[in-house]
This record gives C-alpha cells, structure tokens and sequence, in this order.
C-alpha cells in the first residue's frame, strides 16, 4: 500500500473532514493562504455551527502549475466547524462585511474533556476563536478551479507562533 500524496487529488474537489489533530493538520495545510471576506461567514448559535467560504489557494496543484508552466490555481471552498460553542476573536470588525481577511492555520488547543478552543490564525495577527465540543471541521471545494489573480505563489514572514 502506497501513502497518498497532494499529486492524488490534484484533479478532483476536495471534500475532508477532521475528527482529530493529525487530520486537522492536513486541512490546516490545504487551507493556508485562503481569503475570505466578512460577510461570507456565518454563525448559527443554534446549530453549533460556523462556516466560511473562502478562497482556496491550490497547493496540490502547484507543482503541476510549475511544471506546465501555467497560472496558479484557486478554489471557492466552505470550511465548517460544527460543535461551535462560542465565537470570538481579534483582528476582524464583525460589523464589516466587506473586509477581507487570509486564513494561515487552524490550531487547536484542547482542554481535559476533548473538548478546547479551535484558533482560525489569520495574517496580520488576527484571529477567529471558537469554543468548540470537539473537532469536527469539514472542508469542501465547491467551485471550479479558476486562474489565481496573483501570479506569484503566497508567501509571508514565519512566525514564532
């Protein structure tokens, strides 16, 4: 048996879900770069639930982009974090729906019971908390790939975060 690799799904929508650290690691990596906008998040209080759609910059298919020599590639995407108990955060004015934020990672810190706070790190020293049950994240592509405006691949400065 063959380990899978990004090259597998370089073709296909991304649909995952994350019951536990090591599978939320793996969507933290498809997420990072992602852009989103205020206005396309959602909390539902009643159902335990918050959602984004963002834009997905598409690291599986960047060494294929490189190689074919053709643009990088996005996705419109939805990333669900269901069992969310509490919102908060920093770095975003909830009351902007037009303001645009990028997603780094999703970190987890978990307290004794399974459940924790679920941390959405965004650039410029942002961040979305949620006080989650446990780790239930969903990440489904849910567009076409379309040519990425940008023609450079994302970079930042690391943190010592």
């Amino acid at each position: 048996m063959v380990d899978a690799s990004f090259a597998d799904g370089a073709e296909n929508p991304v649909r995952l879900q994350a019951e536990n650290s090591a599978d939320l690691a793996v969507i933290s990596a498809l997420i990072q770069d992602a852009v989103g906008q205020n206005g396309e998040t959602s909390w539902q209080p009643r159902k335990h639930r918050f959602a984004l759609l963002i834009n997905r910059f598409r690291w599986e298919d960047k060494e294929a982009a490189e190689a074919q020599g053709r643009p990088f590639e996005r996705v419109q995407s939805t990333l669900v974090i269901d069992g969310a108990l509490k919102v908060g955060g920093e770095g975003l004015d909830p009351t902007d729906k037009e303001q645009i934020f990028a997603l780094l990672a999703l970190e987890f810190a978990p307290t004794e019971d399974g459940a924790g706070t679920l941390n959405l790190v965004l650039q410029g020293d942002g961040a979305i908390h949620l006080k989650v049950e446990c780790i239930d994240v969903t990440l489904t592509d849910v567009s076409r790939p379309y040519k990425a405006r940008a023609k450079h691949l994302p970079h930042h400065p690391v943190s010592d975060r």
